[in-house]
Protein backbone atom coordinates (compact mmCIF):
# COMPACT_ATOMS: atom_id res chain seq x y z
CA UNK A 1 0.00 0.00 0.00
CA UNK A 2 1.30 3.75 -0.82
CA UNK A 3 0.43 5.19 2.40
CA UNK A 4 0.88 8.88 0.64
CA UNK A 5 0.13 8.04 -2.52
CA UNK A 6 -3.20 9.77 -4.16
CA UNK A 7 -5.00 6.58 -4.46
CA UNK A 8 -5.28 5.86 -0.90
CA UNK A 9 -6.74 6.53 2.66
CA UNK A 10 -4.02 6.89 5.28
CA UNK A 11 -3.79 3.74 6.90
CA UNK A 12 -6.19 3.02 9.92
CA UNK A 13 -4.89 2.41 12.80
CA UNK A 14 -1.92 0.39 12.35
CA UNK A 15 0.18 4.24 12.80
CA UNK A 16 -0.50 6.48 15.78
CA UNK A 17 -1.17 5.88 19.22
CA UNK A 18 -3.48 5.27 21.80
CA UNK A 19 -6.69 6.94 21.82
CA UNK A 20 -5.71 8.40 25.36
CA UNK A 21 -2.21 9.58 24.06
CA UNK A 22 -2.29 13.40 23.68
CA UNK A 23 1.33 13.99 22.33
CA UNK A 24 0.03 12.70 18.60
CA UNK A 25 -3.85 12.85 18.88
CA UNK A 26 -4.59 12.81 15.35
CA UNK A 27 -2.55 9.70 14.81
CA UNK A 28 -0.42 10.67 12.28
CA UNK A 29 2.93 8.84 11.59
CA UNK A 30 5.97 9.23 13.70
CA UNK A 31 9.55 10.33 12.25
CA UNK A 32 11.98 8.17 13.53
CA UNK A 33 14.89 9.90 15.81
CA UNK A 34 13.87 12.81 15.63
CA UNK A 35 15.73 15.80 17.56
CA UNK A 36 16.79 16.49 21.11
CA UNK A 37 15.46 19.63 21.32
CA UNK A 38 13.16 22.05 19.85
CA UNK A 39 12.25 21.71 16.21
CA UNK A 40 12.78 25.33 14.24
CA UNK A 41 12.27 24.25 10.87
CA UNK A 42 11.37 21.69 8.13
CA UNK A 43 11.88 21.18 4.50
CA UNK A 44 11.18 18.83 2.17
CA UNK A 45 13.30 17.61 -1.05
CA UNK A 46 12.24 20.05 -4.22
CA UNK A 47 10.55 18.34 -7.47
CA UNK A 48 13.93 17.54 -9.11
CA UNK A 49 14.94 14.98 -6.60
CA UNK A 50 13.16 11.33 -6.71
CA UNK A 51 11.53 10.53 -3.72
CA UNK A 52 10.81 12.15 -0.68
CA UNK A 53 13.31 13.78 1.92
CA UNK A 54 12.92 15.88 4.93
CA UNK A 55 15.34 18.29 6.69
CA UNK A 56 14.43 19.63 10.24
CA UNK A 57 16.84 22.19 12.11
CA UNK A 58 16.54 21.96 15.93
CA UNK A 59 17.59 23.65 19.08
CA UNK A 60 20.19 20.54 19.79
CA UNK A 61 22.58 22.47 17.18
CA UNK A 62 22.01 20.00 14.77
CA UNK A 63 19.92 19.46 11.14
CA UNK A 64 18.60 15.72 10.54
CA UNK A 65 17.78 14.13 7.03
CA UNK A 66 15.54 11.78 6.56
CA UNK A 67 13.66 9.55 3.47
CA UNK A 68 10.29 9.28 3.69
CA UNK A 69 9.01 6.03 2.10
CA UNK A 70 5.73 5.41 -0.07
CA UNK A 71 5.01 3.14 3.06
CA UNK A 72 5.06 5.80 5.59
CA UNK A 73 8.59 4.47 7.41
CA UNK A 74 11.43 6.94 7.89
CA UNK A 75 14.38 6.22 7.59
CA UNK A 76 17.21 8.91 9.06
CA UNK A 77 20.15 9.53 6.58
CA UNK A 78 22.24 11.83 7.51
CA UNK A 79 22.96 14.31 10.30
CA UNK A 80 25.73 17.58 10.82
CA UNK A 81 26.23 20.03 13.30
CA UNK A 82 26.57 23.65 13.50
CA UNK A 83 28.15 25.29 17.44
CA UNK A 84 24.50 26.72 18.09
CA UNK A 85 20.75 26.25 17.82
CA UNK A 86 19.72 25.70 13.89
CA UNK A 87 16.95 28.33 12.74
CA UNK A 88 16.15 27.79 9.03
CA UNK A 89 17.12 25.49 6.16
CA UNK A 90 16.61 25.26 2.60
CA UNK A 91 17.05 22.72 -0.18
CA UNK A 92 18.65 23.71 -3.48
CA UNK A 93 16.46 23.37 -6.14
CA UNK A 94 18.34 20.28 -7.52
CA UNK A 95 18.20 18.48 -4.32
CA UNK A 96 21.92 18.06 -3.73
CA UNK A 97 22.50 20.84 -0.86
CA UNK A 98 20.93 21.76 1.80
CA UNK A 99 21.73 25.17 3.61
CA UNK A 100 21.14 25.81 7.47
CA UNK A 101 21.42 28.82 9.28
CA UNK A 102 22.90 29.09 12.83
CA UNK A 103 22.92 31.26 16.32
CA UNK A 104 26.43 30.50 15.81
CA UNK A 105 26.48 33.40 13.10
CA UNK A 106 26.81 31.16 10.49
CA UNK A 107 25.12 29.59 7.13
CA UNK A 108 26.25 26.35 6.02
CA UNK A 109 25.96 24.16 2.25
CA UNK A 110 25.67 20.56 2.78
CA UNK A 111 26.42 18.33 0.35
CA UNK A 112 24.10 15.23 0.52
CA UNK A 113 26.11 13.26 -1.85
CA UNK A 114 29.22 13.66 -0.58
CA UNK A 115 27.90 14.50 3.49
CA UNK A 116 30.36 17.22 4.17
CA UNK A 117 29.15 20.91 5.31
CA UNK A 118 31.63 23.83 5.09
CA UNK A 119 30.30 27.19 5.82
CA UNK A 120 29.45 29.90 3.24
CA UNK A 121 28.16 32.84 5.03
CA UNK A 122 28.47 35.16 7.83
CA UNK A 123 26.79 37.65 9.95
CA UNK A 124 27.67 39.60 13.31
CA UNK A 125 24.62 37.53 15.24
CA UNK A 126 22.45 35.11 14.57
CA UNK A 127 21.18 34.01 11.09
CA UNK A 128 17.14 33.46 11.37
CA UNK A 129 16.66 33.16 7.43
CA UNK A 130 18.21 30.97 4.40
CA UNK A 131 17.02 31.21 1.31
CA UNK A 132 17.79 29.44 -2.40
CA UNK A 133 17.35 31.92 -5.20
CA UNK A 134 17.44 30.42 -8.70
CA UNK A 135 17.65 32.98 -11.11
CA UNK A 136 18.13 33.52 -14.83
CA UNK A 137 21.54 35.30 -14.58
CA UNK A 138 22.64 34.08 -10.95
CA UNK A 139 22.06 31.34 -8.32
CA UNK A 140 22.87 32.51 -4.63
CA UNK A 141 21.75 32.12 -1.32
CA UNK A 142 20.07 34.93 0.59
CA UNK A 143 20.12 35.06 4.42
CA UNK A 144 18.58 37.33 7.17
CA UNK A 145 20.12 37.94 10.41
CA UNK A 146 19.40 39.96 13.71
CA UNK A 147 22.59 41.89 12.96
CA UNK A 148 20.21 43.82 10.79
CA UNK A 149 21.16 42.90 7.64
CA UNK A 150 19.92 40.77 4.44
CA UNK A 151 22.72 39.12 2.46
CA UNK A 152 23.34 37.32 -0.43
CA UNK A 153 26.16 34.82 -1.32
CA UNK A 154 27.24 32.93 -4.40
CA UNK A 155 28.74 29.70 -1.81
CA UNK A 156 32.01 30.06 -3.67
CA UNK A 157 33.02 33.45 -2.18
CA UNK A 158 33.44 34.55 1.74
CA UNK A 159 32.25 37.79 0.70
CA UNK A 160 28.49 38.75 0.35
CA UNK A 161 27.73 39.79 -4.07
CA UNK A 162 25.52 42.08 -1.83
CA UNK A 163 24.33 43.66 1.47
CA UNK A 164 21.35 45.28 2.58
CA UNK A 165 20.31 46.93 5.43
CA UNK A 166 17.34 46.16 7.34
CA UNK A 167 15.02 48.43 9.50
CA UNK A 168 15.20 46.03 12.75
CA UNK A 169 16.11 42.73 13.15
CA UNK A 170 14.97 39.92 10.74
CA UNK A 171 12.18 37.94 12.10
CA UNK A 172 10.87 35.84 8.71
CA UNK A 173 11.55 35.20 5.43
CA UNK A 174 10.35 33.97 2.23
CA UNK A 175 11.15 33.79 -1.42
CA UNK A 176 9.34 32.51 -4.38
CA UNK A 177 11.54 33.97 -7.43
CA UNK A 178 11.31 37.15 -8.54
CA UNK A 179 9.99 38.18 -5.58
CA UNK A 180 11.22 38.07 -1.74
CA UNK A 181 9.42 39.47 1.13
CA UNK A 182 11.39 40.11 4.38
CA UNK A 183 9.59 40.97 8.00
CA UNK A 184 11.58 42.33 10.96
CA UNK A 185 11.57 43.24 14.17
CA UNK A 186 9.76 46.70 15.04
CA UNK A 187 7.10 45.70 12.46
CA UNK A 188 9.11 46.22 9.33
CA UNK A 189 8.19 44.75 6.47
CA UNK A 190 9.90 44.59 3.15
CA UNK A 191 9.43 43.17 -0.46
CA UNK A 192 12.15 42.21 -2.81
CA UNK A 193 12.78 42.36 -6.25
CA UNK A 194 14.80 39.42 -7.66
CA UNK A 195 15.16 40.02 -11.58
CA UNK A 196 18.97 40.99 -12.60
CA UNK A 197 19.91 41.77 -9.08
CA UNK A 198 18.12 42.12 -5.54
CA UNK A 199 16.91 45.35 -4.88
CA UNK A 200 14.08 46.72 -2.69
CA UNK A 201 10.69 46.92 -3.94
CA UNK A 202 8.18 47.94 -1.27
CA UNK A 203 8.06 48.60 2.62
CA UNK A 204 4.44 47.79 3.57
CA UNK A 205 2.96 49.13 6.98
CA UNK A 206 2.29 45.90 8.85
CA UNK A 207 -1.55 44.51 7.82
CA UNK A 208 -1.41 42.85 11.08
CA UNK A 209 -2.94 46.26 13.26
CA UNK A 210 -5.22 45.51 15.98
CA UNK A 211 -9.08 46.98 14.69
CA UNK A 212 -9.89 48.50 17.96
CA UNK A 213 -6.42 49.39 19.96
CA UNK A 214 -4.30 49.89 16.88
CA UNK A 215 -1.72 48.16 18.16
CA UNK A 216 0.65 45.69 15.53
CA UNK A 217 1.93 42.57 17.01
CA UNK A 218 5.13 40.57 16.60
CA UNK A 219 5.55 39.15 13.14
CA UNK A 220 6.28 35.56 13.82
CA UNK A 221 6.42 33.83 9.67
CA UNK A 222 5.68 34.65 6.49
CA UNK A 223 4.79 32.53 3.30
CA UNK A 224 4.12 33.80 -0.38
CA UNK A 225 1.72 32.45 -2.59
CA UNK A 226 0.93 32.27 -5.90
CA UNK A 227 -1.59 33.07 -8.78
CA UNK A 228 -2.70 30.95 -11.17
CA UNK A 229 -0.83 31.68 -13.54
CA UNK A 230 2.06 30.36 -10.70
CA UNK A 231 3.64 33.59 -10.30
CA UNK A 232 3.84 35.29 -6.60
CA UNK A 233 1.40 37.27 -5.92
CA UNK A 234 0.99 38.26 -2.36
CA UNK A 235 2.00 37.00 1.16
CA UNK A 236 0.58 35.64 4.30
CA UNK A 237 1.77 36.90 7.52
CA UNK A 238 1.26 35.23 11.00
CA UNK A 239 1.69 37.23 14.22
CA UNK A 240 2.47 36.27 18.18
CA UNK A 241 -1.61 37.42 18.57
CA UNK A 242 -3.12 34.50 16.98
CA UNK A 243 -3.64 36.53 13.41
CA UNK A 244 -3.01 35.87 9.98
CA UNK A 245 -2.71 38.82 7.26
CA UNK A 246 -3.64 37.60 3.54
CA UNK A 247 -1.58 40.68 1.61
CA UNK A 248 -1.50 40.74 -2.13
CA UNK A 249 1.17 43.28 -3.63
CA UNK A 250 -1.16 44.37 -6.52
CA UNK A 251 -4.40 44.02 -5.90
CA UNK A 252 -7.10 44.84 -8.14
CA UNK A 253 -9.20 46.57 -4.87
CA UNK A 254 -7.01 46.39 -1.82
CA UNK A 255 -9.42 47.18 0.59
CA UNK A 256 -11.81 44.61 -0.16
CA UNK A 257 -9.02 41.73 -1.29
CA UNK A 258 -6.54 41.96 1.40
CA UNK A 259 -8.19 40.99 4.68
CA UNK A 260 -6.56 39.57 8.00
CA UNK A 261 -8.26 36.64 10.09
CA UNK A 262 -7.90 35.09 13.56
CA UNK A 263 -6.63 31.51 14.22
CA UNK A 264 -4.71 29.48 17.60
CA UNK A 265 -7.22 31.02 19.84
CA UNK A 266 -9.40 28.83 22.88
CA UNK A 267 -11.69 29.62 24.87
CA UNK A 268 -13.31 32.92 24.65
CA UNK A 269 -15.20 34.66 21.98
CA UNK A 270 -16.31 37.99 22.89
CA UNK A 271 -15.21 40.28 25.39
CA UNK A 272 -17.11 39.04 28.25
CA UNK A 273 -14.89 36.15 28.64
CA UNK A 274 -11.40 36.26 27.88
CA UNK A 275 -9.85 34.42 25.06
CA UNK A 276 -6.28 32.78 25.08
CA UNK A 277 -4.39 33.82 22.10
CA UNK A 278 -1.27 31.66 21.01
CA UNK A 279 1.15 32.52 18.48
CA UNK A 280 0.76 31.65 14.96
CA UNK A 281 4.72 29.66 14.37
CA UNK A 282 4.54 28.56 11.12
CA UNK A 283 2.18 28.91 7.41
CA UNK A 284 2.86 26.88 4.57
CA UNK A 285 0.94 26.85 1.40
CA UNK A 286 -0.41 23.56 -0.72
CA UNK A 287 2.12 23.11 -3.74
CA UNK A 288 -1.02 22.00 -5.70
CA UNK A 289 -4.18 23.56 -4.35
CA UNK A 290 -3.00 27.26 -3.11
CA UNK A 291 -4.73 26.47 0.64
CA UNK A 292 -2.67 26.99 3.34
CA UNK A 293 -1.76 25.61 6.90
CA UNK A 294 -1.04 27.27 10.14
CA UNK A 295 0.40 25.85 13.36
CA UNK A 296 0.54 27.45 16.72
CA UNK A 297 1.97 27.80 20.28
CA UNK A 298 -1.85 25.92 20.95
CA UNK A 299 -0.34 22.97 19.92
CA UNK A 300 -2.72 22.91 16.55
CA UNK A 301 -2.79 22.77 13.06
CA UNK A 302 -5.59 24.37 11.00
CA UNK A 303 -5.95 24.54 7.15
CA UNK A 304 -7.25 27.31 5.41
CA UNK A 305 -8.76 28.49 1.75
CA UNK A 306 -8.12 31.70 1.24
CA UNK A 307 -9.98 32.19 -1.72
CA UNK A 308 -12.74 31.23 -0.41
CA UNK A 309 -11.89 32.67 3.09
CA UNK A 310 -13.03 29.43 5.00
CA UNK A 311 -11.21 26.86 7.57
CA UNK A 312 -11.08 23.44 6.12
CA UNK A 313 -9.97 21.43 9.26
CA UNK A 314 -8.40 22.35 12.94
CA UNK A 315 -6.45 19.57 14.12
CA UNK A 316 -6.99 18.10 18.06
CA UNK A 317 -4.84 19.65 20.53
CA UNK A 318 -1.46 18.19 20.58
CA UNK A 319 0.29 18.26 24.42
CA UNK A 320 2.87 20.81 23.14
CA UNK A 321 3.25 23.79 20.22
CA UNK A 322 3.22 23.09 17.07
CA UNK A 323 7.07 24.84 15.84
CA UNK A 324 6.81 24.06 12.34
CA UNK A 325 5.46 22.40 9.05
CA UNK A 326 6.16 21.63 5.08
CA UNK A 327 4.21 20.11 2.66
CA UNK A 328 6.34 18.04 0.41
CA UNK A 329 6.82 18.83 -3.07
CA UNK A 330 3.47 17.35 -4.36
CA UNK A 331 1.15 18.27 -1.48
CA UNK A 332 0.82 14.80 -0.94
CA UNK A 333 2.66 14.75 3.18
CA UNK A 334 2.23 17.56 5.36
CA UNK A 335 4.97 17.16 7.79
CA UNK A 336 4.58 19.18 11.39
CA UNK A 337 7.27 19.54 14.57
CA UNK A 338 5.74 19.30 18.04
CA UNK A 339 8.20 20.90 20.64
CA UNK A 340 8.27 23.35 23.32
CA UNK A 341 8.61 26.84 21.83
CA UNK A 342 9.20 28.61 25.12
CA UNK A 343 5.80 30.58 24.73
CA UNK A 344 5.08 30.46 28.35
CA UNK A 345 8.47 30.95 29.86
CA UNK A 346 10.75 28.37 31.42
CA UNK A 347 8.32 27.51 33.95
CA UNK A 348 6.91 25.15 31.49
CA UNK A 349 9.80 23.82 30.16
CA UNK A 350 10.28 20.01 31.16
CA UNK A 351 13.39 18.83 29.68
CA UNK A 352 11.81 15.22 30.01
CA UNK A 353 9.27 16.28 27.41
CA UNK A 354 10.12 14.58 23.92
CA UNK A 355 10.20 16.29 20.45
CA UNK A 356 8.01 14.36 17.53
CA UNK A 357 7.35 15.32 13.77
CA UNK A 358 4.58 14.07 12.28
CA UNK A 359 3.22 13.40 9.04
CA UNK A 360 -0.13 13.51 7.70
CA UNK A 361 -1.34 12.73 4.07
CA UNK A 362 -2.61 15.80 3.20
CA UNK A 363 -4.18 15.26 -0.52
CA UNK A 364 -8.11 15.46 0.50
CA UNK A 365 -8.24 18.12 3.36
CA UNK A 366 -6.39 20.79 1.72
CA UNK A 367 -8.63 20.86 -1.49
CA UNK A 368 -10.71 24.09 -1.99
CA UNK A 369 -14.08 24.67 -0.79
CA UNK A 370 -16.33 24.65 -4.06
CA UNK A 371 -17.27 27.91 -5.17
CA UNK A 372 -20.75 29.01 -4.93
Amino acid sequence: MSLFGASTGFGAGGFGAATTDTHNPMKDVEVTSPPDDSISCLAFSPPAMPGNFLIGGSWANDVRCWEVQDNGQTVPKAQQMHTGPVLDVCWSEDGSKVFTASCDKTAKMWDLNSNQAIQIAQHDAPIRTVHWIKAPNYNCIMTGSWDKTLKFWDTRSPNPMMSLQLPERCYCADVVYPMAVVASADRGLIVYQLENQPSEFRRIDSPLKHQVTGLTYQHRCIAIFKDKQNKPAGFALGSIEGRVAIHYINPPNPAKDNFTFKCHRSNGTNTATPQDIYAVNAISFHPVHGTLATVGSDGRFSFWDKDARTKLKTSEQLDQPITACSFNNNGNIFAYASSYDWSKGHEYYNPQKKNYIFLRNATEELKPRNKK
